[in-house]
């Protein structure tokens, strides 16, 4: 399946690419923009792949990373793709205190991933947030869409491998399944919820990281 899809994106870009390079269309029009979809299909693939692959060989290494510094990186990149699918991104400030135990690259590519999954389905001109909080012992990470609501189907299903919501099909349906499986291998959790009619809320729970020293429970 990932060498079909791999080879789909790849087939694609290479005619569209072909396309441009005889000066036949410009590299404003509908050919170019197949190219660079058909380029960010194969960096999502290629992300999603290195994960899955680092989940299934124990390539696990936990690290203490500051939430806030780990979120203004992810916003750098998110940005970036919103403003190229014409929605409005939108971060929430957050605690500089906060800390958390995890795989560095996994837990890029789990966030990634859900902020990609917004940015898909959410309507041009509509807004995605990512927040961040603390709430007891746990950290509460949201990425909230606009996409129109769910499906009570969806709500079940929307984190099982090759399950796939809306009109959209590109990829193999993996991102969330393997966004889940990377949160999970952190001890934290995955959830969704739908708000009818607006759109849908991913949550990230993750254990929140104290140190030793002030009495508190060692981090994981």
């Amino acid at each position: 399946m990932f060498a079909h899809e791999l080879r789909n994106y790849l087939h694609t870009a290479l005619l569209s690419f072909q396309a441009v390079k005889s000066g036949q269309v410009g590299v404003t029009g509908s050919t170019f923009a197949v190219l660079e979809r058909s380029l960010r299909g194969l960096r999502e693939l290629i992300d999603r792949s290195v994960a899955e692959v680092r989940l299934t060989s124990g390539m696990h290494h936990r690290t203490r990373i500051q939430l806030a510094a780990f979120i203004e990186d992810i916003e750098v990149n998110a940005l970036l793709e919103a403003n190229d699918r014409g929605v409005r991104f939108k971060v929430e400030r957050v605690d500089d205190a906060l800390r958390l135990d995890v795989d560095r690259h996994l837990f890029t590519a789990a966030i990634s991933n859900l902020l990609q999954n917004a940015f898909k389905f959410t309507k041009s001109s509509s807004n995605v947030t990512l927040r961040s909080r603390s709430e007891g012992d746990r950290i509460l990470i949201e990425v909230e869409d606009a996409c129109g609501g769910l499906s009570p189907r969806a709500v079940e299903t929307l984190l099982r491998p090759l399950d796939q919501e809306g009109r959209d099909r590109e990829g193999m349906g993996l991102g969330l399944a393997i966004a889940r499986n990377a949160i999970e291998a952190d001890g934290g959790t995955l959830s969704v919820r739908d708000i009818p009619g607006k759109g849908c809320v991913f949550s990230v729970e993750m254990p929140l990281a104290v140190d030793d020293a002030l009495g508190a429970a060692p981090a994981r």
